[in-house]
């Protein structure tokens, strides 16, 4: 039987911890789908293109993980890809009772989808992409959390946006 996971998000951006959550979800499955919520009800700093292809260069050469975007319910949209599991990665505590309540939810809608939850990498649990952004921001270095692609990508979008008037720092 072949097993296709769906990883949502934002991804804005992707860094080190979605990576991994990823990665190790794609030792557990014949497929991850990396599916990009192109509709969240928050600000985000990078267009629905924008992170999609970021997304796509985290993964590129990743032969078991697919990217795409969508707009819909996360269980409908595994229904329409054939997953029967949602991949979804824990940090803290505080990350277990949000997803707790959502796969709750998603079994409410869809019972015969599973949610699977991975736990981060204890020195990735720190990073968010909330974290990310708003280092970045203010100039901070986020080379450790992010691939190179992505700093660059930060300090495109960012430039002279910070109160330092810098950009934010690239790996040297």
């Amino acid at each position: 039987m072949i097993r296709r996971a769906v990883f949502p998000g934002t991804f804005d951006p992707v860094h080190c911890g979605h990576i991994d959550v990823a990665l190790r979800g794609s030792k557990l499955f014949d497929t991850v789908i990396i599916a990009v919520y192109d509709k969240p009800l928050k600000n985000l700093l990078f267009s629905p293109e924008e992170r999609i292809d970021l997304v796509r260069q985290a993964f590129a050469g990743n032969a078991g993980i697919e990217v795409t975007s969508y707009s819909s319910l996360t269980v409908d949209f595994c229904r329409t890809e054939n997953a029967a599991v949602i991949l979804r990665g824990l940090r803290v505590f505080s990350d277990f009772e949000y997803e707790f309540r959502m796969a709750l939810a998603n079994h409410r809608l869809a019972p015969a989808i599973e949610t699977v939850s991975l736990i981060t990498r204890e020195e990735l649990s720190f990073i968010n992409s909330t974290t990310v952004r708003e280092i970045a921001t203010l100039g901070g270095d986020v080379s450790s959390m992010v691939p190179d692609f992505v700093c660059a990508a930060l300090s495109k979008k960012l430039q002279g946006s910070h109160p330092s008037g810098g950009q934010p720092a690239l790996r040297s």
